[in-house]
């Protein structure tokens, strides 16, 4: 071991001791008990039926809750050998055993069921399939979301598993987690899994896949296996993505830390699902066939089993590891690409927020999972700026070192915000009470202004005087302001932390223009001239009305079109109705879309989407009132392509389809918050 090895072990062994102090000197919500599930599932997708049995071991018991979902029948259930029974009076009840007393030693229940599971629906979208867990089961594929309570479990309570998957011919299944036998014959499938970390829950996922399998070996020299369970459709893509997640892997491990698993597999899914489970991510067949996603969504998906599925986030005080897994995916692939790719995201971030209305915002320790559009804004995005202020803040070595730092104390454990904060102040040495307490405690965001820039010439130089103003109560800011001059620009913190504040900068060159935040590096309100309007705007606003111009059949598929779009069920107002002050989402053919814009006056379609393609949408901003988003079709058919893509494309002003595809698209230019600079007289000689 060299000397290096040495320190580095000691330090993270004394920040695992710091982190084990700070958890004891307040209240430990994170007690878990030791359970273990020992379970063996057969499942039929034709009959769509599901038989199952588990032993579960309680090593250290104090009272506990144990529950089954009500569309279980309860065959056998017993517990240290005796009876407990059904744990339900009505057949539409979940099935709850309360253990309301303390034991000496292990204790284990023994529970069998049976069911039929609902029908595998291929018409949902992945909104529809997030707030909705239900297991599902066809020969297309076989789902059973933790949520959906498919298994008995102990509430509330992180435990270890062992699952055995019993299959019919040409179905093949799996968990999260270690696969340590498989057999396939003519009598069926049978895998074991098992998983020997504490994890929150257990999700099963089968169909009639094609694997494909390859082995990669992690920092530490160790092997992991990696699968793809493809559909048979896709599974010429299994190369392709085998070779991203190595990608990943690699990346992650050398910024992060040791990959903590032994296998990572994407598994295909008949729905446009898109979800990340330890040593998996489950993938709609349709979303896994776009080329960018083994760019995009694969890297996030990956990154998951360090944040979220390899640290836990403490639910109850918001879920931060959305935020971070954005921050270190999404939004650092776009670094990569260029800080131009970058600033744009961050730009897209802040439109996205202000489009939401004050009641549909909430505080970061509020946010648990992502429901609709309008709580990703926050607990993706601002929680992802907030990790990108964190950043400049500390700078990036300390940054990366925290981060290092928290891996290595905390795998395997629930944390909460309050737990990153002092890792962070651990490493940095400075106090971060300030920081995290603003951004997490607090909705909203602050809005900052330029109130006045004043130039003094001192004959040596010259002091420039700028005002920064935001609502009380302040939040405590560093605001880069960059000053213009003839010769170019030069970027300025100024560290505000009252609601009006002065600052003086001494300068060599005479300042021209005082610009706030161009680079978008805080999260603030934008003013409006920042913020053109987009498609979001009518997505996420819950008070958007929706005209319909057309009739017949045209007209049901122009509603549910509309009810793709938004998060809730459209309010849709007659044609000729007066406009509210509220967002609005028209929808019609391309000769009545014209002839409703010339009846109220407005602008006609843009040169940017002129006539191309077979559908047309964009954006209009109206004074002081909500923004109007138009959608125009060719015929019946062109506007039933948008259904599935059209809702992907909120960031976007405007855009251009040729049937499903976006041909074009673009945002508004957005004009940066630029403020002249104003000359005092020349100041007197001596008084500086």
């Amino acid at each position: 071991m060299t000397r290096f090895m040495l320190m580095r072990n000691w330090l993270l062994f004394f920040i695992a001791c710091l982190m084990s102090g700070a958890a004891l000197s307040r209240p430990a919500p994170f007690k878990f008990n030791q359970v273990d599930y020992d379970m063996t599932i057969k499942i039929d997708p034709v009959k769509r039926t599901i038989e199952g049995s588990s032993m579960i071991t309680v090593e250290r018991p104090r009272e506990l809750q144990l529950k089954l979902g009500a569309a279980y029948e309860v065959v056998q259930a017993e517990f240290n050998d005796g009876p407990i029974g059904i744990g339900r009076e009505q057949s539409d009840q979940p099935h709850i055993w309360n253990i309301p007393f303390h034991f000496r030693q292990k204790i284990q229940f023994l529970i069998r069921w049976r069911g039929t599971l609902a029908p595998l629906d291929n018409t949902l979208d992945h909104r529809q399939t997030l707030g909705r867990p239900v297991a599902v089961s066809g020969e297309a594929g076989t789902f059973l979301p933790d949520g959906s309570d498919w298994y008995p479990r102990v509430v509330g309570e992180l435990a270890r598993y062992k699952v055995n998957i019993e299959l019919p011919p040409g179905q093949k299944g799996l968990v999260a987690g270690q696969l340590i036998e498989e057999n396939e014959s003519e009598q069926g499938y049978q895998a074991v899994f098992e998983f020997s970390h504490p994890a929150e829950g257990i999700d099963l996922m089968a169909g009639p896949y094609t694997v494909a399998t390859r082995t990669h070996t992690n920092i530490r020299q160790n092997p992991i296996r990696l699968r793809t369970y493809f559909h048979p459709e896709i599974s010429d893509l299994s190369k392709d993505y085998l070779d991203a997640v190595t990608r990943y892997l690699d990346l992650y491990e050398t910024w992060i830390g040791e990959y903590a698993f032994s296998e990572f597999s994407i598994v295909s899914s008949p729905t446009p699902t898109g979800f990340g489970m330890p040593t998996l991510t489950y993938l709609g067949i349709d979303v896994l066939k776009l080329p960018f996603i083994r760019d995009t969504s694969l890297g996030h998906e990956v990154l998951h089993n360090w944040w979220g599925n390899g640290i836990y986030p403490a639910y109850a005080g918001g879920n931060w590891s959305e935020g971070l897994t954005t921050f270190m995916a999404d939004y650092a692939y776009q670094e990569q690409q260029s800080a131009e790719a970058a600033r744009d995201m961050r730009l897209g971030w802040l439109r996205d927020f202000a489009a939401l209305q004050p009641d549909q915002d909430q505080s970061l320790i509020t946010f648990t999972s992502r429901t609709h559009g309008a709580s990703k804004i926050v607990g993706y995005n601002k929680a992802a700026m907030l990790f990108f202020m964190l950043r400049d803040l500390t700078g990036d070595e300390i940054f990366n070192r925290s981060l290092q730092g928290l891996w290595a104390s905390q795998r395997f454990k629930v944390i909460s915000w309050r737990d990153i904060q002092k890792m962070f102040e651990i490493i940095s040495g400075q106090p971060l009470e300030y920081f995290f307490s603003q951004w997490l405690t607090r909705s909203g965001a602050p809005a900052i202004t330029v109130s006045a820039a004043t130039n003094t010439d001192t004959g040596s130089g010259h002091v420039l005087s700028v005002t920064l103003k935001q609502h009380e109560p302040a939040y405590r800011l560093r605001v880069p302001v960059t000053i213009g001059t003839e010769t170019g620009t030069t970027i300025h913190w100024l560290d505000l932390n009252q609601a009006q504040q002065t600052f003086a900068l001494h300068l060599i060159e005479k300042p021209l223009s005082v610009a706030l935040d161009p680079d978008i590096r805080l999260f603030r309100h934008l003013a409006a001239d920042e913020a053109p309007p987009i498609l979001r705007e009518v997505m996420v606003n819950a008070a958007t009305q929706t005209l319909l111009l057309s009739t017949g059949e045209i007209r049901k598929t122009a509603e549910t079109l509309a009810n793709k779009l938004q998060d809730k069920k459209p309010h849709i107002v007659a044609a000729d109705e007066p406009l509210s002050a509220a967002p609005a989402l028209i929808i019609g053919l391309h000769t009545e879309v014209d002839s409703w814009l010339a009846s109220r006056e407005l602008p006609p379609r843009p040169d940017e989407v002129n006539s191309a393609g077979t559908a047309q949408v964009w954006t209009l901003s109206r004074a002081a009132n909500g923004s109007l988003a138009i959608v125009s079709a060719k015929d019946t058919a062109s506007l039933e392509a948008l259904i599935r893509p059209l809702p992907h494309y909120g960031r976007q002003s405007y855009l251009v389809f040729q049937d499903r595809q976006a041909i074009k698209k673009g945002i508004w230019p957005a004009q940066p918050l630029k403020l002249r600079v104003d000359d005092q007289p020349e100041q007197v000689k001596g008084n500086h």
